[in-house]
């Protein structure tokens, strides 16, 4: 068995960790819209204050994991569940907003 550490490639270490999604000076709507809408990019690979736990049952996290391995194949770097996690969020407060009552996130909230 061999001693060596693995470490990240120089990719992963000089990626860039700010969102670039949406700028708050990016010209249309209110500043206020702009300052939401800046909110909600997923935030990627940032040291995060919170912490919040959820409980999944073995088929989700299987799922999960599943779709973290098929990430990584794809994109060809390390990808982990909790950026997989905030990605989804990000995606289903958008849609909620854009959409309201027709959101994905409504629907299946109120099965």
């Amino acid at each position: 068995m061999s001693r060596r550490v693995n470490l990240p490639g120089a990719d992963e270490l000089f990626r860039s960790t700010t969102p670039t999604a949406v700028s708050p000076d990016s010209g249309t709507g209110s500043a206020a819209e702009r300052e939401q809408s800046a909110a909600r990019v997923a935030s990627g690979r940032v040291k995060h204050d919170e912490k919040m736990t959820v409980y999944l049952t073995s088929e989700e996290l299987l799922a999960l994991e599943q779709a973290r391995l098929t990430l990584k194949s794809m994109l060809g770097r390390k990808v982990d569940r909790g950026r997989i996690v905030r990605a989804a969020l990000e995606r289903a407060l958008e849609d909620l907003e854009t959409n309201g009552v027709d959101s994905d996130v409504f629907g299946r909230l109120s099965d």
